[in-house]
């Protein structure tokens, strides 16, 4: 971010104060901000793969980690970390969700690229 870390630090804590993301870890002084678990449909932001020639629907449990380093004069460093697995799924579009076996996830970066998209429109001069 072209921007001093008070000024990112504040913009990171409106934007998703603003999507209503459930906080953990709100730490200024270590420059980690960690959410809680929450549920996200599958394909919004979590992709869960296929099983054979199936996608897999349903919902994702994500949590992210923000860490936020002042990058001195020219600006402030933000890398995002994901963490999602499978809460209840079903191959294809029919049939009942169901909450085991477990599949990992991988983000679909449309929430990072969001919450930096936010950031940078708060912190433009």
């Amino acid at each position: 971010m072209a921007a001093s870390y008070e000024t990112t630090w504040r913009a990171l804590i409106s934007a998703l104060a603003r999507e209503n993301v459930p906080l953990r870890v709100v730490a200024k002084d270590s420059g980690v901000i960690a959410s809680d678990n929450f549920t996200t449909p599958i394909g919004a932001y979590a992709d869960c793969g296929r099983i054979g020639d199936t996608t897999l629907e349903g919902e994702a449990l994500v949590t992210f980690t923000v860490f936020v380093r002042s990058a001195g004069s020219n600006g402030t460093e933000v890398q995002i970390n994901a963490k999602m697995r499978t809460q209840a799924y079903r191959k294809g579009s029919s049939g009942k969700l169901r909450p085991e076996p477990v599949y990992p996830c991988v983000s679909t970066g449309r929430w990072e690229s969001n919450l930096v998209d936010a950031v940078r429109q708060a912190v433009r001069p």
